[in-house]
């Protein structure tokens, strides 16, 4: 039986979805083998049928959606080397690096990024990054690999927030949303850009009563 971690998201319905327990019983040939893991499975059908690296479930997700998902490297790498697209976006527009980074997958972040998949793509229906994601979630080391593959630190998702407002908007203000905060912080995210009613991060730090933010923003010099 593959594992998939299950993440809590204060999104719709439709955001980031894993492929169910019945989906991955249903699928076969080269979704199967990642789904799996199975590297030698992998390799030989995409050997004997190239276009089924680019082959869709019912979401959209090709195999390497799937591999992501189940957090199998193996299945990744060869993949990868198959020549699947390490860009391509399911039907709720998510990529893999996208994937990984909302489910606080370290490991697999790493191994994608490595093969060098882009952590600057615009993805999901809010029209935003692998770096906005995990940002209001609060995973900060995830946060931290992703400015360091060059995730855009600014862009605008189309709810008009960045990574830095949805840190402090829709995060709890505790240790693992500072630390975000500190990093995006550090790396030049700006502390000016305001969300659709002109709030800035600062302000919405002090609606929301996060103290250590206040600190944080203020000491960059946040206004």
């Amino acid at each position: 039986m593959v594992a998939f971690s299950a993440v809590a998201l204060p999104l719709p319905s439709w955001a980031q979805v894993a492929p169910t327990m019945s989906e991955i019983a249903a699928y076969s040939g080269l979704h199967a083998a990642a789904a799996r893991g199975d590297v030698a499975a992998t390799l030989r059908l995409a050997a004997a049928d190239p276009a089924a690296l680019k082959a869709r479930d019912g979401n959209g997700r090709t195999p390497l959606h799937v591999a992501t998902f189940a957090s199998k490297a193996g299945a990744i790498v060869a993949l990868a080397r198959s020549g699947a697209a390490l860009d391509a976006l399911d039907n709720d527009r998510y990529d893999a690096v996208t994937i990984a980074a909302v489910a606080d997958d370290e490991a697999t972040l790493d191994v994608l990024l490595a093969l060098g998949a882009s952590a600057r793509q615009v993805t999901s229906r809010y029209d935003g990054t692998a770096l906005i994601a995990p940002a209001h979630l609060g995973h900060d080391s995830v946060v931290r690999r992703l400015i360091a593959a060059g995730s855009p630190l600014d862009h605008v998702n189309n709810l008009h927030w960045t990574a830095l407002i949805e840190a402090v908007v829709l995060g709890d203000g505790g240790p693992r949303h500072q630390s975000v905060v500190r990093a995006l912080l550090d790396a030049g995210a700006s502390t000016q850009l305001a969300d659709r009613p002109g709030r800035t991060p600062l302000q919405l730090a002090r609606d929301k009563g996060y103290r250590p933010l206040v600190d944080q923003l203020e000491r960059a010099g946040a206004r």
